[in-house]
């Protein structure tokens, strides 16, 4: 599909799903202790789906990558209750960019995105589709229905990162929304027509607007290997998406140079009074203080 496409007339009903189908694109990076029984579950998602819906089903493995035997694994996993297209990125880009990479591979109508450690239950798609097919949702997201089990520095970081990055937004971020979500085939068509070089995910299926709904649940326990997501690479991903999605960088800039503006014209009307009262020669060192700081605060604020 072309930029600029109108893709509104694009239709989600039940009627033409079934000809549309399902893209599942699913990251994975030294996934391959569980990548087996993971395929399992999705060949089991894709009889169920076919069985209700008539829904044709593809899944999209996107290897970042990975060290291990992860695409040798990929390449080699059955292809018979649905097609199987594995995607081998030249190096570990990211899970953003392995998202993006899966989303312009996917040749299903419906594009369904989730993880590869197998925190996501595959069983849950099943009322995510539904939504899609029966309630005319173009977005379906879900959510942490709670974060009990996480320590109160993370879930303060959390909260922060979405207080900042929805700070003036037109189109807020729902606060604990995943990675895990349905975009429909013309919510997935304008998420791909958007030119964006590095791209927030959550931000971008967010402000692509359509009729969205949240669905809340509980990840599963992983159950092979460690993840791969430390603070450092949480932090990377939170300031990724800060600098490309939200408008809280600029704001906070303009604001300094409203401050360093505003101090600069007090101190400089402090210099006039003192000449004016005193009579007094002010040396130059103040003079260029107050040059310097107006400069750099008109700079900040545009």
């Amino acid at each position: 599909m072309k930029l600029g496409t109108d893709v509104s007339s694009l239709t989600t009903t039940a009627a033409t799903a079934a000809a549309q189908g399902l893209s599942i694109v699913i990251p994975v990076y030294n996934e391959a202790a569980g990548l087996t029984a993971l395929h399992q579950r999705i060949r089991d998602l894709a009889s169920v789906l076919r069985r209700r819906y008539g829904l044709p089903c593809e899944v999209v493995y996107v290897d970042d990558g990975s060290t291990d035997a992860t695409l040798a694994i990929a390449n080699g996993l059955a292809a018979d209750t649905l097609d199987v297209q594995v995607v081998s990125l030249s190096r570990n880009f990211g899970k953003e960019a392995a998202l993006m990479a899966g989303l312009d591979h996917a040749r299903r109508g419906a594009v369904l995105f989730m993880d590869g450690d197998g925190q996501h239950p595959p069983a849950l798609v099943e009322q995510l589709v539904g939504h899609w097919v029966d309630g005319g949702y173009d977005v379906v997201y879900t959510a942490k229905a709670h974060r009990e089990n996480e320590s109160f520095l993370r879930r303060l970081a959390v909260h922060g990162f979405y207080a900042v990055i929805n700070w003036g937004a037109r189109q807020k971020i729902p606060e604990d929304a995943g990675d895990f979500r349905l975009l429909s085939p013309r919510a997935a068509a304008a998420l791909r027509q958007l030119p964006e070089r590095n791209r927030f995910f959550k931000g971008l299926a967010s402000w692509i607007g359509f009729r969205q709904v949240r669905v809340d649940y509980e990840p599963a326990p992983r159950t092979h290997g460690v993840t791969t997501f430390n603070a450092g690479r949480l932090l990377g991903l939170s300031i990724e998406g800060l600098t490309s999605f939200s408008v809280a960088p600029l704001r906070f800039a303009s604001l300094l140079g409203v401050l360093l503006a505003s101090v600069a014209f007090l101190f400089g009307l402090s210099i006039v009074w003192e000449v004016w009262t005193t009579g007094k020669q002010v040396p130059g060192y103040p003079s260029l203080v107050v040059g310097l700081m107006t400069i750099g605060g008109v700079q900040l604020i545009m």
